[in-house]
């Protein structure tokens, strides 16, 4: 057994039952909670997971139809997926939580905060996918672990290369996906978001690939309380690119909300 370096929190897996789903999770840390919901890709660690959950209770949640879970055909829009994920954090006892969001887990976590405003003290969406150029979901897929790679980091140079499992997971994940996902520009979506009064962090690394970082304008026309980051040098995964900087912003944004715009700490996003 490798033993945790210090000050880096152990990770317990557990699982827990919602709208007729078991959803496994994973999490680590004391304090307020914080819940993730992962991209399109699955449940994924970055060490900018183990450094908020620092100071926070951090749970990260593996959606329906992602790893070794059943095939999800059951739910049919984004918004039915954010219900069975606010249950899976009902059903751990939390009522009021910071909630994030990366790429498709993104418009998740948007969805969530709309239908329950009110348990959600704030919002943070990394490189979401809840708002993308018209016929981006025509794009080419991934076909190896090595163009999966090229596509979410701003180095794959310096990414450890992924399993075959990889590309398999997204396959298995891709009609799941393409159907919550759709269309690109959600107009019911864009007309609620104005109605939204939960702080807002949207973040996009300034070499994302995969959607565009300036369409994170879109979401601060949108939402009346939104402020936009771009991490320089990271791609489409942000937290995996630039650990550090995304946890420090992150969590300096949870702590003071709108407050954060004025940094308490000399800043590591742009060295």
């Amino acid at each position: 057994m490798v033993m945790p370096a210090m000050g880096t929190p152990t990770w317990q897996e557990g699982h827990v039952q919602a709208d007729g789903f078991r959803i496994r999770y994973v999490h680590a840390g004391d304090g307020p909670p914080l819940v993730h919901l992962h991209g399109g890709g699955g449940l994924t660690l970055t060490p900018a997971h183990d450094l908020l959950a620092r100071e926070r209770r951090v749970i990260a949640f593996e959606m329906p139809g992602f790893g070794d879970s059943p095939e999800n055909t059951r739910h049919r829009s984004m918004t039915d997926l954010a219900r069975t994920m606010l249950g899976g954090v009902s059903g751990l006892d939390i009522d009021g939580f910071d909630l994030m969001g990366t790429s498709f887990g993104g418009k998740t976590a948007l969805c969530a905060a709309l239908t329950a405003p009110e348990r959600v003290r704030a919002l943070v969406l990394e490189s979401p996918a809840a708002i993308r150029p018209e016929g981006h979901e025509r794009r080419p897929q991934p076909a190896t672990p090595q163009e999966l790679v090229a596509m979410l980091h701003a180095h794959p140079e310096r990414v450890p290369p992924r399993p075959p499992s990889s590309i398999e997971q997204r396959a298995k994940v891709a009609p799941m996906v393409r159907r919550l996902m759709a269309p690109a520009r959600d107009a019911e979506l864009e007309a609620a978001m104005p109605g939204l009064q939960v702080p807002v962090l949207v973040v996009f690394g300034t070499a994302d690939r995969l959607i565009p970082p300036e369409i994170g304008r879109v979401y601060t026309q949108l939402l009346p309380s939104c402020q936009l980051l771009y991490v320089y040098d990271a791609g489409h995964a942000v937290a995996a690119d630039r650990p550090e900087a995304f946890a420090e912003a992150v969590g300096d944004f949870l702590d003071r909300h709108e407050g954060y715009v004025v940094s308490q700490r000399s800043s590591v996003l742009f060295p």
